[in-house]
């Protein structure tokens, strides 16, 4: 059993869809907590937008281009005690679209964090959920970043965003830290040492090298770092595919309402993603990819489960024969929550 001390995974990180209405000043509304970071996707063809209270509102970047950061005064305006305020862009608010939004409760700001080689500007770390932002200027050499979690994160996603042509790069603990992938590109996992220094994340560091990509001397980067949590988020995981529509179950701890998946051993295959929102029963069918400005695309794939979730499409992104994927879920409930002393056991839909 899955003993969890979070009895609600929408405390921390929570799906909310809405319809834009083209009008400044539109707030959203909830969410239940004041997101820290804001992930928005237009549900027809747009660009992700990314958002977060380290860097500040109206700064965005995209999960599926390698700009750097952008400020643009008409897209999120101000972060809210139970959502967020959109002003007039198209892609996130424009008259009668449907958009989604997942989003993530770190601590706020933050401050700085001084227990790597490189001070950060700012931390911004939730150490019940194992969600820290962090913002960091590179040196071009071997370094070291304080993430704030006081556990070893599983997954972390960093961007620099003061130069283009910068991509993604993502750590995984399945993957480990010799390899990396792009967010925002197809490919498989594959070899770097440059990028994490060949060194694992500790309970209070992660290590870089000196790409360009994480540690560019002078170039500013965020980055999103999480650690698992019983019951609560299972991050960095890996699972193997078996081609049947009868596919791998992944165990999780937890009835999931979002997951991410990524195959990593071959190229060419999208990331996707999933909720329990745009999806409210099984087979969960309705998939978007961070790293492309595609529209939603309706195909069957996987079941949410009250402990896991269940592949039910043989598609290579998420269930070839063989290959290997990594993912990242969040919970809707645990599947056994504490109430004080008390266990409360969750069932599936």
């Amino acid at each position: 059993m899955a003993y969890s001390t979070i009895p609600k995974g929408s405390l921390y990180m929570n799906t909310k869809l809405y319809t834009g209405n083209g009008n400044a000043n539109h707030a959203i509304t909830g969410v239940g907590f004041q997101p820290d970071w804001v992930w928005i996707k237009n549900r027809g063809a747009a660009n992700h937008y990314l958002f977060d209270a380290v860097r500040g509102v109206q700064k965005n970047i995209h999960s599926n281009e390698n700009y750097a950061e952008v400020t643009e005064a008409t897209t999120l305006t101000a972060f809210g005690s139970d959502g967020f305020t959109l002003s007039t862009d198209a892609d996130i608010n424009g008259s009668g679209a449907s958009v989604v939004s997942w989003n993530w409760k770190a601590n706020g700001q933050g401050s700085s964090n001084t227990d790597g080689s490189i001070n950060t500007t700012y931390t911004s770390a939730n150490t019940t959920a194992g969600f820290s932002i962090c913002q960091y200027t590179g040196t071009g050499s071997n370094a070291t970043i304080g993430h704030g979690l006081g556990a070893v994160p599983k997954m972390i996603f960093v961007k620099c965003t003061s130069t283009s042509s910068t991509n993604w790069i993502v750590y995984t603990a399945a993957t480990g830290n010799t390899h990396w992938m792009y967010l925002n590109a197809t490919n498989a996992a594959s070899s770097n040492s440059t990028a994490w220094n060949n060194t694992s994340p500790t309970s209070s560091v992660f290590s870089l090298g000196n790409d360009g990509d994480v540690n560019g001397s002078g170039r500013t980067y965020i980055a999103y770092a999480f650690a698992d949590k019983t019951g609560y988020s299972k991050v960095g995981g890996s699972y193997t595919g078996n081609g049947s529509t009868n596919g791998t179950f992944v165990y999780t701890g937890f009835k999931p309402s979002f997951v991410i998946i990524k195959r990593t051993s071959s190229g060419g295959d999208d990331w996707v993603m999933y909720d329990n929102k745009r999806n409210t029963f099984n087979v969960l069918d309705k998939r978007l990819n961070p790293n492309t400005n595609g529209a939603e695309q309706d195909t069957d794939i996987l079941d949410f489960l009250s402990n896991g979730f269940k592949l039910r499409g043989t598609p290579d992104y998420v269930n070839g024969n063989g290959s290997t994927y990594i993912y990242m879920a969040f919970a809707e409930n645990p599947f056994v929550a504490t109430s004080g002393t008390t266990a409360v056991p969750v069932t599936a839909r």
